[in-house]
């Protein structure tokens, strides 16, 4: 044992019994905050797997701590109700005191598994390592038998989801410069992500339940279980599409091409909603209202740009600050990847730094997506080999309804 922490192979010999917990319902704010592909891990192992988990999980010590079962069922008081803070589809989210007096949110994760060990390892090594004011810092994990929990710092003040989007279920006052703050605060968060990180890191799902608020109203980027590595010297990735309809690039959606710029069109998407105080996508309103983008589209065009800002702010914003944040959402939207700007120069623009002299074209919008997806679900239909682009299609039409449903 190394100050008050077991060794890997201490935690992976104590013999325990995990907390009963029954299988969670829909994925709620708080299960942004960890790393959803890590619920896929440690499945039932052979001896000699097993021996080179602990080795591999033994050489990261000095990366994250390897906390025992019971000290982390001691920091949630035997996994109360009451320290229970969020619950999903991957699990169980407690608030925790450790013994150094530290408070942590606990991640219990569900004990289904797809993904392999190795990957496991190294996507946890890969984001233990990246530490950032703006993103979510994991300390640790547990592995006790086939039971796997992660602890995260806690950041006090929910998502942007339930906060800001939700209208009525916190008493943040999100004035014009706090929007600000956190629209360049998570620009700076990718931009690190993208340029500082080697080898540069996609996010893949940028989205307002991923956007955590601290007790200081600083944002951070979470929930990296769709995180991609970009090698170097290579024009795209091409892989499955994950992520959630309304945020996602039209290139990666349709053809599974994947590069930093679809993170910057989930930015933009996401600055919009900030600005304007809504959900990308609404079908409780008219339908030319239903979809942000769509909607901010139209006032550009007609040069009504600022209606689109938030009417709780009413008059108390910045006219010019604002037209050039609005203008900015659209130049990361831009149907042409190529148009879209890097998140440097993102934040350059955000800050004034940078003039945005580029011409806005035509954002790549939901409604022109949907339509797209119709027409490649029908030829896959009528093609004999489509097996893997109708799930693909079919993966993002359930994405689109879950997203359309929690609205």
């Amino acid at each position: 044992m190394k100050d008050g922490v077991l060794t890997m192979q201490e935690n992976i010999d104590a013999t325990v019994l995990l907390h009963p917990f029954t299988a969670a319902p829909k994925a709620d704010w708080f299960n942004s905050l960890v790393m959803p592909c890590f619920s896929c891990f440690f499945r039932k192992q052979s001896a000699s797997q097993r021996r080179r988990s602990v080795q591999e999980l033994a050489g990261m010590e000095d990366v994250i701590k390897i906390y025992s079962y019971n000290e982390l069922r001691q920091a949630t008081q035997d996994f109360s109700l009451a320290n229970k803070i969020g619950e999903g589809g991957f699990g169980y989210v407690f608030k925790g005191k450790l013994k150094d007096g530290l408070v942590v949110a606990i991640k219990v994760l569900s004990s289904e598994s797809k993904q392999g060990v190795q990957e496991f390892l190294n996507e946890l090594k890969t984001i233990a390592n990246v530490v950032h004011e703006n993103l979510v810092r994991i300390y640790g994990c547990c592995v006790e038998e086939d039971y796997r929990i992660l602890v995260y710092n806690y950041v006090e003040n929910n998502s942007l989801a339930q906060t800001l989007l939700g209208r009525g279920h916190s008493n943040i006052q999100f004035t014009w410069r706090t929007r600000c703050n956190i629209c360049i605060g998570v620009a700076r968060g990718l931009a690190f992500l993208h340029y500082e990180v080697k080898p540069p890191i996609v996010h893949r799902d940028i989205k307002a339940s991923n956007i955590l608020l601290d007790k200081n109203l600083i944002p951070k980027i979470s929930d990296f279980g769709l995180a991609r590595l970009m090698p170097e010297n290579v024009t795209h990735v091409s892989t499955r599409v994950a992520g959630t309809i309304g945020y996602l690039a039209p290139e990666y959606a349709l053809r599974g091409q994947l590069t930093r710029r679809a993170d910057v069109y989930s930015f933009g998407v996401l600055l919009l909603e900030i600005i304007s105080g809504r959900s990308n996508v609404n079908t409780r309103l008219p339908d030319e209202d239903q979809f942000l983008l769509e909607r901010t589209w139209a006032l550009y065009e007609r040069g009504e740009l600022l209606q689109i800002v938030d009417t709780f702010l009413a008059n108390d914003f910045d006219v010019k600050e604002a037209d050039r944040f609005l203008k900015v959402g659209l130049l990361c939207t831009q149907d042409n990847p190529k148009l879209r700007p890097p998140m440097p120069a993102v934040v350059m623009m955000l800050l004034g730094e940078r003039e945005v002299l580029q011409k806005i074209n035509k954002p790549g919008l939901i409604s022109d997506f949907m339509e797209l997806k119709v027409r490649q679900q029908n030829s896959n239909t009528l093609a004999s080999d489509s097996h893997a682009s109708s799930s693909i299609t079919t993966n993002i039409s359930t994405t689109f309804t879950s997203a359309v449903d929690h609205v």
